[in-house]
C-alpha cells in the first residue's frame, strides 16, 4: 500500500518566482544554476521551486 502525505507542499514556477522578486524568469533560473535558489525538475524537464523556501529568501531580501 502506498501512503499519501498529509500535505502536499506547492511548487511554483520560474514565472511566478519571477513575479514575487519583481525580476524577469531567465534570472530566477540563473539563480537555480547558481546553486542560489534550489529547484526541482518535472518529468519534462522544467524547473520548479518549493513555496516555502522562495518565500524564505523573500522575507531574507526585504
Amino acid at each position: 500500500m502506498v501512503t499519501r502525505p498529509t500535505e502536499v507542499e506547492k511548487l511554483l514556477t520560474p514565472a511566478e518566482v519571477a513575479s514575487l522578486f519583481r525580476v524577469d524568469p531567465k534570472t530566477v533560473t540563473r539563480w537555480a544554476k547558481a546553486g542560489k535558489l534550489n529547484s526541482i525538475r518535472t518529468l519534462g524537464g522544467h524547473r520548479r521551486y518549493r513555496e516555502a523556501e522562495v518565500r524564505a529568501l523573500l522575507s531574507n531580501v526585504l
